[in-house]
């Protein structure tokens, strides 16, 4: 059991801040229009998350790398938990930003450094460690979104923000009391020698060809959040409940993935998990095109699946070409590429969907998941070849 206390404590941590977070979820958009007025300033709560997440990710990454992992991350934990407070006595929409602010600062490290350590602490396993800490993510966000639905009509005041703030201190506290932080000291020779390697390593073809795919990645997991939802209350009566299901679905799904996705890619290898979850996620996004109602939801669902299981086994896979002193740096990458894709792939689709309707932008988002599994396999035909007797 003590093998396994890491990655449980971490788990439960992360579940715990996602729990608080899929409880606001909802509330902050409702929270900033009442206090402007304005829809537009609902957009600016995105932005105002998304800059600092995707932009302190390579620095948390490489600072974690020289200093260890333990301050970062319960630094992380710390900044949402003074989020969920300024988010408690906010009486104006700047306070609500300045809350965003200091969530997408504190969930950086929170997504990228566990990973990262997980990856060095479960040398054997890993896929399985770091997918059942990113399931552990969207199963809190799940729990968190039904009991935000169930309590909508009860909490009519900051209930949910003083959730989000005892779990964030609850779950930074198990971090800073059950784990390690495993640093080695290394040389400036050595660093420097290291650099020159991840240099060398992100201008490689075949690693600039997962590097894609994670963009791609982001892109899927933002449009399943943003554009089709919204083209479901468009195109249905009953929008609203199609959507609360969905949502359900989609991280209910991602979940599995995670599970699956790992504990496959720590068994059939990578880049074989990696060119599964591509051609599932783009097959289902096309035949979701020619469907509707219940069979809508099931396809979007697996495509979701895909997503995912491409997700874990990339995320895996990067870890695996670095040293352990670059671990870090590796996975701030990793979510660098993702949070890209997440901010346009969303406003891509929307144009597409204006110049040419809805299943145009689905038709060629499978079609670059296609070429993209094509491309990973190709770059990387080595990896699949049979091993010789």
């Amino acid at each position: 059991m003590a093998r396994y206390r890491l990655v449980i404590s971490l788990s439960c941590s992360v579940f715990l801040l996602m729990f608080g977070v899929g409880v606001t979820v909802a509330l902050l958009p409702r929270r900033v229009i009442t206090l402007s007025g304005s829809f537009a300033d609902v957009g600016c709560l995105a932005s105002a998350f998304a800059l600092p997440f995707v932009l302190l990710q390579v620095p948390i990454g490489r600072l974690a790398d020289r200093y260890g992992f333990r301050a970062f991350i319960t630094a992380g934990y710390a900044f949402c938990c003074l989020s969920g407070l300024t988010y408690c006595f906010a009486d104006n929409p700047t306070s609500i930003f300045v809350g965003r602010i200091l969530q997408g600062i504190g969930e950086a490290p929170v997504w990228a450094l566990a990973p990262a350590l997980l990856s060095i602490q479960y040398s054997e396993g890993k896929g399985k460690a770091m997918g059942m800490y990113n399931a552990s993510i969207h199963l809190g966000l799940t729990a968190g979104s039904l009991l935000g639905l169930l309590t909508s009509d009860v909490w009519k005041g900051d209930e949910a923000f003083w959730v989000l703030t005892a779990t964030s201190m609850c779950g930074g506290l198990l971090v800073a009391l059950f784990m390690g932080s495993p640093h080695q000291e290394t040389s400036e020779t050595a660093r420097r020698a290291e650099e020159r390697n991840i240099a060398s390593l992100m201008s490689s073809r075949s690693t600039w060809a997962i590097m894609t795919g994670i963009t791609l990645y982001g892109c899927g997991y933002g449009m399943l959040l943003t554009v089709i939802p919204m083209s479901m209350i468009n195109s249905e009566s009953s929008g609203g409940i199609s959507v609360g299901l969905f949502f359900v679905l989609f991280y209910v799904a991602v979940s599995i993935s995670q599970f699956v996705g790992g504990r496959l890619s720590d068994k059939t290898g990578r880049i074989k998990t990696m060119i599964f979850g591509l051609i599932t996620a783009a097959v289902c996004i096309a035949l979701a095109t020619k469907l509707q109602s219940v069979w809508l939801q099931i396809f979007l669902a697996l495509a979701s699946f895909g997503l995912g299981v491409f997700c874990v086994s990339s995320m895996v896979f990067l870890s695996e070409c670095v040293p352990i002193s670059l671990r870090g740096t590796i996975s701030g990458a990793f979510y660098l590429s993702w949070g890209a894709g997440y901010f346009v792939g969303p406003m891509l689709l929307g144009k597409l969907t204006d110049l040419g309707g809805f299943n145009l932008g689905m038709f060629i988002f499978a079609a670059f998941s296609l070429v993209e599994a094509v491309a990973v396999a190709i770059l990387h035909r080595k990896s699949l070849a049979p091993a010789k007797l």
